[in-house]
């Protein structure tokens, strides 16, 4: 299901900016021009005017404008994974072999590309745990229409690209990854329940 894209986009972009125990302070040119790009990547605003609509049918172009956005940010990801492994002597075959390097932890990050991983998953980053949860559930409600009917339908979408994301990292995957998914989990429920609206109301207030 499409759904799965945006799970293993967000693992992906989470884990490699949790995985540097080393730091070289040299920030090389192709670093600093990778991490601007990061920054230039399509960006998905969500619209508070449709966003509560119930129609049952698939939005196709937000799904689509959705799916634009995950593939550019894991391509990006995927060119500043492959300059650092080559960098370093490794080379990518496919990508499990990408996260299985990621998971091991044992490479070097330059200053530019931590400095953007830092930025993109902070609490109001791209990439934090809020706007990622956000952005997989707008994804379900527009596949489905907004039709709380199919929440445990979707979640369950998720809950298996999430697992398909955990065993391509192959370990437990970082702690910022079981944050989005206990929210996305949660924000589903109030989804189903009918009870996000209300609680934004509250949390405005």
């Amino acid at each position: 299901m499409a759904i799965n894209s945006v799970t293993n986009a967000t693992t992906a972009s989470q884990t490699t900016a949790y995985t540097a125990p080393k730091t070289d302070d040299t920030a090389s040119k192709a670093a600093d021009t990778a991490a601007k790009k990061d920054d230039t990547g399509v960006v998905y605003e969500k619209d508070s005017n449709t966003s509560n609509t119930v129609t049952k049918k698939t939005d196709y172009a937000l799904v689509n404008k959705l799916k634009q956005d995950a593939e550019q940010r894991t391509a990006q990801l995927r060119s500043l994974v492959e300059k650092m492994m080559t960098k370093q002597g490794a080379a990518i075959g496919t990508a499990d072999s990408m996260w299985s390097f990621l998971a091991k932890g044992d490479f070097e990050v330059d200053a530019a590309t931590k400095a953007q991983a830092e930025k993109d998953i902070a609490e109001d980053g791209y990439w934090g745990v809020e706007q990622t949860s956000d952005r997989i559930l707008d994804f379900a409600k527009a596949l489905s229409g907004n039709d709380p009917e199919k929440a445990d339908l979707l979640l369950d979408a998720f809950k298996k690209g999430f697992q398909e994301a955990t065993k391509s990292w192959g370990d437990k995957l970082p702690d910022i990854s079981q944050r989005t998914y206990d929210a996305v989990v949660e924000k589903f429920d109030n989804w189903k329940k009918g009870t996000e609206v209300a609680e934004a109301a509250q949390t405005e207030a």
